[in-house]
C-alpha cells in the first residue's frame, strides 16, 4: 500500500504539538528503541507497514500504521505473546513482553 499518490498535503497547525495523543509517542519510542538495539532495521519496519491489509492502512492514521507494523514485527518474531502469527508457527513464550499492553509509568507524555 505504501507510496500511493493522490492524498493531498498533510495539514500541521503552526503550534500543533508533535504527538495528537500520548500514545502516538510511545508508539514512536519504542519502535525507534527496537530499530536501535537491531530487533528490526527501517527498511523492515516500513515493509511491515506496507504489507498491512489494503483496508486497514488507508483507514489508519500515521501513528497506528507503525503500531500496525510493530505488533506485526512483534508477532513475527515471536516475542508477543498471545499475538496472532502465521499458521503453523509456534507461539512466543509467557512473559516477553507484557501481556496487558502497558507498561510502568503509563501515562501522560511530558511535553517540552
Amino acid at each position: 500500500m505504501g507510496g500511493q499518490t493522490g492524498f493531498g498535503p498533510i495539514p500541521i497547525g503552526q503550534d500543533e504539538p508533535g504527538f495528537q495523543a500520548d500514545w502516538e509517542a510511545r508508539v514512536a519510542a519504542l519502535s525507534t528503541a527496537l530499530m536501535r538495539n537491531g530487533t528490526f532495521g527501517g527498511d523492515e519496519f516500513r515493509d511491515a507497514i506496507e504489507r498491512l491489509p489494503p483496508a486497514d492502512y488507508l483507514a489508519a492514521s500515521y501513528y497506528e500504521r507503525w503500531l500496525g507494523a510493530l505488533e506485526l514485527l512483534l508477532a513475527e518474531k515471536l516475542l508477543a505473546p498471545g499475538a496472532p502469527v502465521a499458521p503453523g508457527a509456534p507461539a512466543a513464550p509467557a512473559g516477553t513482553v507484557a501481556a496487558s499492553g502497558t507498561a510502568a509509568g503509563d501515562g501522560p507524555v511530558a511535553s517540552g
